[in-house]
């Protein structure tokens, strides 16, 4: 892989971050991302282009620590069976919200 496209990646990462401060939701922040990915799944990109997708704008974008952060003030305060049920909502929300991208994206191509 070229310099140039790593220079793309931290490129598209700083513009993941900027949006992500910009949106400061969360939830609305793992939706947004997880339609684009599957959407963007479904297309034939270059492997420079899945790299610069992928592991630059969408890894900043739907960061983790947002995710774990969110969980762990629920087990914070003790709330086990809220925990549960937000830890499942969420995963379950993502996937469908992705796989819903990955379909609207074959139907437009």
């Amino acid at each position: 892989m070229k310099k140039t496209y790593f220079i793309y990646i931290f490129l598209s990462a700083y513009l993941a971050t900027f949006l992500r401060l910009f949106i400061n939701n969360n939830f609305f922040i793992s939706i947004i991302g997880s339609f684009l990915m599957g959407f963007f799944i479904s297309k034939r990109f270059s492997y420079s282009i899945e790299k610069i997708l992928f592991s630059g704008f969408f890894s900043c974008f739907t960061s983790f620590s947002g995710f774990i952060y969110f969980l762990y003030k629920i087990l914070n305060q003790g709330d086990w069976i809220k925990f549960i049920i937000f830890f499942n909502l969420i995963i379950i929300v993502n996937l469908l919200t992705m796989l819903f991208g990955f379909w609207i994206s074959r139907k437009i191509t």
